[in-house]
């Protein structure tokens, strides 16, 4: 918990000191729709198949979440460009000219180092909780497969929303700080729930 508190408090930093306004916070949150992605493909390999699931069924779950969440992801890393990165990056209409706008941004707002503490928060959860705290031995490829979504969905409509709340306002440094304090705390709810549950990862 303490691990993801203090990765989401990373774009504080970024605000107070790096001047960001709303574009570089709402894709560093995009940005970590990716990671989730990614350890989520992780997480379906190395699943224990549950009852009524043939161990063949990997070879389906991976390549249609892959190919499923990335076209979700790709929808909302466009919708990113075209409401907040106001003219400053083209080219991201396709799946390869999204990814390098993405970088060049990444590069243009010094977003690394904050890309490494989200990805390092994803890592020891999936190293802890999943792995060496026995997660994918409770969980199954359905739950497994289903898992990002409702949080994927509801924090990036808030994102959203909120984001362009705070660029109509001209990004004053409260909504932007608003808007962290709602990513944080949607964040820590999402935590809290899967780890009540029966799958304790996050």
């Amino acid at each position: 918990m303490l691990l993801l508190v203090c990765a989401n408090l990373v774009p504080v930093y970024g605000v107070l000191v790096l001047g960001w306004e709303v574009f570089p916070l709402v894709l560093l949150f995009w940005l970590e729709n990716v990671v989730i992605g990614v350890f989520n493909v992780l997480r379906l390999l190395c699943v224990r198949t549950g009852d009524g699931e043939a161990p063949t069924a990997k070879l389906f779950a991976v390549p249609f979440f892959t190919l499923h969440y990335g076209i979700f992801t790709l929808v909302h890393g466009v919708f990113v460009f075209v409401l907040f990165a106001q003219g400053m990056f083209d080219g991201f209409g396709s799946p390869l000219g999204l990814v390098s706008s993405a970088g060049d941004a990444l590069t243009h707002w010094k977003l690394q180092w904050p890309l490494v503490a989200l990805v390092g928060s994803h890592l020891f959860s999936f190293v802890v909780n999943f792995l060496l705290g026995g997660g994918y031995r409770r969980s199954s490829l359905t739950k497994v497969m289903a898992r990002p979504y409702g949080r994927v969905v509801v924090l990036h409509v808030a994102i959203l929303i909120g984001g362009f709340f705070a660029q109509a306002l001209g990004s004053p440094i409260w909504a932007l700080f608003l808007l962290i304090g709602l990513k944080l705390a949607l964040d820590v709810r999402a935590h809290l729930r899967a780890n009540a549950s029966v799958d304790p990862v996050t």
